[in-house]
């Protein structure tokens, strides 16, 4: 599992490592039943606090992208999603009211925004033909 942080963006760290995992579930490179590393293991890969590698899990876990098996380890679950369409959807909605919030905030329009999104999409499209 291919993991990387930059602590230039202002994203938190935990957040970073919950979305590259759910992108590479996405993306396949990840399959229902992998392991992912142990807390520690990672943390030391990363460079990082186990305490956020742990944050990260947790919210991983409570997405329902993950589970625990005590004493065995964290596995990529073989529902990866749980929630229905209309909880899926909710949580789209909350994350899209904040981009626009910031968007015109920044004085960005809904055509640049749509731009933005489409351009990110064919990019991590593009990653996934490559890795």
């Amino acid at each position: 599992m291919q993991i990387h942080i930059t602590s230039d963006d202002g994203v938190p760290i935990y957040i970073q490592i919950v979305n590259q995992v759910k992108h590479q579930v996405a993306a396949g490179r990840l399959t229902p039943g992998d392991e992912i590393p142990p807390i520690r293991v990672l943390a030391e890969q990363l460079l990082i606090n186990p305490n956020t590698v742990a944050r990260a899990y947790l919210e991983l876990e409570r997405t329902g992208v993950v589970t625990k098996r005590h004493g065995l380890g964290t596995y990529v679950s073989e529902d990866c999603s749980p929630l229905p369409q209309r909880e899926k959807l909710k949580i789209l909605r909350s994350r899209a009211d904040s981009l626009l919030t910031e968007a015109r905030h920044l004085g960005v329009g809904l055509a640049e925004v749509i731009k933005l999104l489409r351009e990110h999409d064919a990019l991590m499209e593009t990653e996934d033909l490559h890795e």
